[in-house]
């Protein structure tokens, strides 16, 4: 471990506050409890720790061993070599906050630039940089609708076809607040029309929350529903997979409020998990009450181009008091992986990216829905996952699946306990075709078994 100070810098350090040694300043502790013979291994040089750590990581199994056919929020998408050559620059990998806009040009530039790329892709007018992920995003959009009413409407409507951590993350974000939250229904009847929802909205609903592409993959047009909810003066969010919105209408063509999303198909790598990107994006009307940061581009007294931070009223600057929002940073390394990917793809790099994960999407689905015993959950368009009913446990399936280096789909009954013998299956541009039919191949061997 390396230390900077010296045993000079220390001495110094101590007599200043009165010590005369290191361990006086643990004085206070109970003697018993001070220095504790700890049962640790015997200290290794660094060249052996690597070597064991990476002999651990050997554990691990990634979408570079196995074939991947598991999505349910997080994708397996190619992600070009630029991403992340210009995150690691140092400028940008260890830039914090902007808080000094004089001094941070470059990061306010690139958020600018992102808050663009989205407000574009998802047709609204205004958005944020940013949230934790599409989780938090969701919840916050749920913070936001209840803030613009100041209180009055405390009805949120869920679909139960929103992605099932997505609306546990709403649960513990609302948990002991006056938000009641409707349509949250694990048992509910899942095939039905989102426009089944409009019986729920009356003039006690803040928003209706809905997922496009829905959470089995199927695509809506959420028109009706935002015009039934905009009839009684309530809002519609939709939370939002990216890459779909390259080939399908934009939320904001349907007359969407809030649209959230899961940043992370926009070149962020899968990592176990994160760090991923909360996409946030509304109409102007309501930007005051929006969460996270917002950046601006104006003159400067020079006459040069600037970016400021536009908006900044925020909890840890003024008004904590009045603060819609509890979020403290943003995820501005992540926001700028997505702002290099959408630039480097661009609108037609992106339908291509679409196009391809739909057509392999539906040839996977006909070929698994002809094996005998199984057959497709929804004869809904779908994008890029569609779910199967199958003639054994998707766990058991899935087993299968690994003994073939193949990583399976979702298993639906860990949160849907009537959809038991139903996986969710993702298939993206990273596919091929022959993954595809041996996909196909072990999955018929369930029958044969």
């Amino acid at each position: 471990m390396f230390i900077p100070h010296t045993d000079a810098d220390r001495a110094a350090m101590l007599r200043s506050i009165g010590k005369s040694k290191l361990e006086d300043l643990f004085g206070d502790v109970p003697k018993k409890y001070r220095f504790p013979v700890l049962d640790l291994p015997p200290a290794q040089t660094e060249m052996e720790i690597s070597a064991e750590l990476q002999e651990m990581s050997l554990a691990n199994e990634s979408v570079r061993d196995l074939v991947c056919f598991l999505g349910a929020g997080a994708y397996n998408h190619y992600v070009p070599a630029a991403v992340d050559a210009i995150i690691r620059r140092g400028e940008f990998l260890t830039a914090y906050t902007p808080y000094q806009p004089e001094l941070s040009q470059g990061t306010l530039q690139a958020i600018f630039e992102y808050q663009s790329n989205v407000a574009a892709l998802t047709g609204m007018e205004v958005c944020n940089a940013s949230h934790y992920d599409g989780a938090t995003a969701v919840a916050e959009a749920v913070n936001m609708a209840y803030a613009n009413f100041r209180g009055k409407r405390d009805k949120v409507i869920l679909s139960p076809a929103l992605h099932p951590q997505y609306r546990q993350t709403i649960r513990t974000y609302t948990e002991g607040s006056p938000i009641i939250l409707i349509g949250d229904d694990e048992h509910a009847d899942l095939k039905t029309s989102p426009d089944s929802l409009i019986q729920l909205i009356d003039s006690d609903t803040a928003v209706v929350i809905v997922q496009y592409p829905d959470f089995f993959g199927r695509i809506y047009d959420y028109t009706k529903l935002a015009d039934a909810a905009h009839a009684v003066g309530a809002l519609l969010a939709v939370s939002v997979n990216p890459i779909a919105l390259g080939l399908f209408k934009t939320p904001g063509s349907m007359n969407a409020d809030i649209v959230t999303g899961e940043g992370q198909p926009l070149g962020i790598p899968l990592s176990f998990g994160g760090p991923y990107l909360g996409l946030f994006a509304t109409r102007k009307e309501f930007v005051r009450k929006m969460a996270g940061r917002l950046t601006g581009e104006t003159i400067d007294n020079r006459g040069q181009k600037a970016y400021v931070l536009t908006l900044t009223a925020r909890e840890q600057h003024i008004r904590r008091e009045k603060a819609t929002s509890n979020i403290c940073t943003n995820q501005g390394l992540m926001a700028l992986a997505s702002t290099v990917y959408m630039s480097l793809l661009g609108k037609n790099g992106l339908r291509q990216v679409a196009e391809l994960c739909f057509h392999k999407a539906h040839y996977a689905a006909e070929r698994i829905a002809n094996l005998p015993g199984y057959s497709l959950w929804s004869p809904t368009t779908f994008f890029n996952e569609f779910v199967i009913h199958c003639p054994a446990p998707a766990s058991e399936i899935n087993d299968l699946l690994l003994d073939h280096d193949i990583l399976g789909g979702y298993d639906l009954s860990q949160d849907y306990p009537d959809l038991v013998n139903h996986i969710l299956i993702a298939v993206t541009e990273m596919n091929a075709c022959e993954q595809i039919d041996r996909l196909v191949e072990v999955l018929a061997e369930v029958n044969h078994g």
